[in-house]
């Protein structure tokens, strides 16, 4: 009756908007949707560094180099900000990532495609970034108040990142025509994959319900991929680009451009670890871990000594 009672209270705090904190009661459930929703966050932006950071070495100026390097660094950040929200409902970093390194945990399924030219950076930074914008402002709003903060920063930075997307795309789309040639190939490879992103129908999705309930999320994942596709469709227009859909097409009553079924066979299978670059992407995050053991036995030392927390991981 007590656990009725406290349920009753955290969910009358939901719906008034207020923050929960890490201190407060919650449910049990609500505590673990939030690890697992967090820490797939976290790593998402930790192997999300991987497809980009191939290509820091073969940026084609100094500039371009530079900025791709401070982005692909933002995203280490990112996670780190992540890593320390889902620390505070109790878990600790290091069984989070050995639950990556293990194949138990999830990131998101847009890093198992691969990055084929230079284009394929700016697509990224356009479409891949511009999705995680949609989806990373409505949590924001989030209930739990550690996850909405760190969405704040986030958001900030993630602009940042489109943009510097946006710059490549609309440079080659007015280049030559190998360049325009190069760039809507990379928009033909990444359209559909960017569209998966935000996830299954949620009538398919077993997640959804709960995390609109507590207000985890307060948009469906439907309702973000409409947003997404209407914000993004005008862009391409704007530097003469095709979206690979022949259903595409404005509603001029609903204001919405609606858009062909996505392949969600697809989806499945990237999900289960049968995409283009899954296996790739752990390899290489297993060999960064192992190669980074002595960082993390010497941060440990170090902080024993001076009696502090290590908080490498």
């Amino acid at each position: 009756m007590e656990d009725k009672k406290r349920l009753e209270e955290f969910e009358a705090r939901i719906q008034r908007g207020e923050k929960i904190e890490p201190k407060d009661w919650m449910p049990e459930r609500y505590r673990k949707q939030l690890i697992r929703m967090i820490s797939q966050h976290a790593h998402s932006e930790v192997v999300g560094m991987l497809p980009e950071g191939n290509w820091i070495t073969r940026a084609p100026s100094l500039r371009r180099k530079l900025v791709l390097l401070a982005k692909v660094q933002d995203e280490a950040g990112h996670g780190l900000y992540l890593y320390s929200a889902a620390e505070t409902l109790g878990v600790d970093r290091q069984e989070l990532i050995e639950q990556l390194l293990e194949g138990k945990a999830k990131y998101s399924n847009i890093f198992n495609y691969p990055t084929l030219t230079w284009a394929d950076i700016g697509v990224i930074g356009w479409l891949v970034d511009g999705a995680a914008i949609v989806n990373q402002t409505m949590l924001a709003k989030s209930s739990y108040g550690p996850y909405s903060r760190a969405m704040i920063r986030i958001c900030k930075e993630e602009n940042f990142h489109k943009r510097q997307g946006y710059e490549i795309v609309a440079t080659m789309a007015k280049g030559t025509p190998e360049q325009k040639k190069m760039v809507q190939d990379a928009v033909n490879r990444w359209w559909w994959p960017s569209l998966m992103m935000f996830g299954p129908h949620d009538t398919d999705s077993p997640n959804s319900g709960e995390l609109l309930r507590w207000k985890v999320k307060t948009k469906t994942n439907d309702e973000l991929r409409q947003r997404f596709v209407n914000l993004t469709v005008p862009q391409a227009h704007a530097v003469g680009l095709t979206i690979p859909d022949p259903d595409l097409k404005y509603n001029p009553e609903t204001g919405n451009w609606e858009f062909g079924e996505i392949d969600w066979d697809e989806f499945w299978r990237v999900i289960k670890g049968d995409g283009p670059c899954n296996r790739e992407r752990m390899r290489a995050r297993r060999k960064a871990h192992e190669e980074g053991a002595w960082v993390r036995e010497a941060a440990a030392a170090y902080a024993a000594k001076h009696g502090m927390k290590s908080r490498v991981a």
